[in-house]
């Protein structure tokens, strides 16, 4: 029997999982893969302490001071939660079942994919699913950014004031985001847009070098040299393993309020699954704080034990 399980293996289930293990409770953290979706990015330049990190160094950062406390990953994918009538949670994989008195859901969100050739290749060698994480590394050179909505647009917008051209690659000719956001970009004068096109194919050596693009209405095929391409076509929250226990909004984010509880006493969210806006890591990190010391103060107050807000030990006392 654990004190809490976190589903997710990302910075804000590591996160979450330092806060909790530091309360003494007794955690398991269980996630697809180590890092989440992190592993994503060629480097982090946005993280407090870091003028600039490999991912895999970051990964290793937070894999070597989680488990240095003693808290085991299981890199098991969850197929099942169940919640008994005294309140236990029991969570299921394919070969095993654990149980915890407390979950926390820092599953993160899947980048919605082109799923074309050279795509899986060539991520961190030049593909990117966030603009505001390597925009940084594209300075005055060229890229596309692919997509119709705010994101996209949004992307094409943060990359224009780094890249020295951008190229906006939409499948029709109708845009999907807001119209003050549409104009901001069609006035921008390094960003072309390439509507009623698609991306093909992906290609180079070591990183990526140029992209296929399809003239939707006249079949034609042509090359663009690029150095980065963005993939902004939204991310997927695949939460339908706890549709039956927490409420979701429209797109399947996890619901929370401002202590990262959800509508199930027990079951607390982080990061981006959850609705909050701007999926950055800062914002993940500092989600879970809150969500692993409102487990803690959960137990507590369950096993009848009276006291307050749980406070940061290293403020000073007033």
């Amino acid at each position: 029997m654990y004190d809490l399980i976190i589903i997710g293996a990302g910075p804000a289930g590591i996160t979450a999982g330092i806060y909790a293990v530091r309360r003494e409770m007794k955690v398991l953290i269980i996630g697809t893969q180590t890092g989440g979706q992190v592993v994503w990015a060629s480097e982090i330049e946005n993280y407090p302490g870091f003028k600039n990190i490999q991912s895999y160094d970051f990964i290793s950062k937070l894999h070597e001071q989680i488990t240095g406390l003693g808290v085991e990953i299981k890199n098991f994918e969850i197929k099942r939660i169940e919640k008994t009538t005294d309140g236990v949670f029991k969570l299921f994989t394919e070969k095993e079942e654990f149980e915890a008195k407390t979950v926390i859901i820092a599953m993160g969100l899947q980048p919605r994919r082109l799923a074309i050739p050279g795509e899986e290749k060539f991520g961190g060698r030049g593909i990117s699913y966030c603009a505001n994480c390597d925009g940084p590394f594209y300075k005055n050179k060229t890229v596309a950014v692919v997509g119709g909505g705010n994101s996209a647009l949004d992307a094409a917008e943060v990359l224009s004031k780094i890249a020295s051209k951008v190229y906006l690659i939409h499948h029709n000719q109708s845009l999907k985001a807001f119209e003050g956001l549409v104009d901001e970009v069609k006035s921008r004068e390094n960003i072309e847009m390439m509507l009623d096109r698609e991306v093909k194919e992906i290609s180079g050596n070591d990183k990526l070098e140029k992209i296929k693009i399809l003239n939707c209405r006249t079949k034609e095929e042509t090359d663009l040299i690029v150095d980065g391409l963005f993939i902004e076509i939204g991310r997927i929250a695949h939460t339908d393993l706890v549709k039956d226990l927490v409420k979701r909004d429209e797109r399947d984010q996890v619901i929370v309020d401002e202590k990262c509880a959800t509508s199930e006493p027990g079951i607390f969210a982080a990061g981006d699954v959850t609705q909050v806006p701007y999926k950055q890591i800062t914002i993940a990190t500092g989600q879970a704080t809150i969500a692993a010391l409102a487990a803690y103060q959960y137990l507590q107050v369950k096993s009848g034990k009276k006291i307050g807000l749980v406070m940061d030990r290293s403020l000073p006392k007033k």
